[in-house]
């Protein structure tokens, strides 16, 4: 018989949370306590003052740490197309959708100008719905990669979208 580890939780919110508060809470009150120096002559009303801002900034700064965690991990950097970069890092395509489509740069070409920018890309001159792999775009919980949809009417490139697999 397996026993899961057993988090305590208090009013919904796991222990590790509280601890996490508490460790912020302290430097965040010395902080306080010494911007609130220059205003504040009377000891003991800076302190009771400097707790009530701790007790207010500390889930704050919690919030924004978790809201810069998120950021962090969904950032990748926006170059514009380079063909010679496409053929060579695939994993990185994404890097470059965003300037293919908002250029417009493939609108209007055929389907061989679309081979002799992009490659074949395992997509064959019958079908009108051309897909090239653009690599895994860093997100939170993205398990799946993106692609570079392409759209043919009369041979001609109509539409350009990015979306994953």
């Amino acid at each position: 018989m397996t026993t899961l580890l057993y988090i305590p939780t208090i009013l919904g919110v796991s222990i590790e949370a509280y601890f996490i508060l508490f460790v912020l809470c302290l430097p965040t009150f010395f902080l306080w306590r010494w911007l609130l120096k220059k205003f504040i002559k009377v000891d003991q009303t800076r302190k009771i003052v400097s707790w009530v801002a701790t007790l207010i900034t500390t889930p704050l700064i919690y919030i924004g740490m978790i809201v810069l965690l998120f950021f962090s991990m969904s950032y990748y950097p926006k170059h514009d197309f380079d063909k010679e970069k496409w053929f060579t890092d695939e994993e990185k395509r994404y890097e470059m959708s965003d300037d293919i489509i908002e250029s417009n740069m493939l609108i209007g070409k055929t389907k061989t100008e679309i081979q002799q920018i992009l490659g074949d890309g395992d997509n064959t001159e019958q079908s009108d719905d051309w897909h090239y792999y653009l690599g895994y775009r860093p997100g939170f919980a993205n398990i799946d990669p993106d692609v570079l949809y392409i759209e043919f009417k009369n041979c001609k490139v109509i539409r350009v979208e990015q979306h994953k697999t």
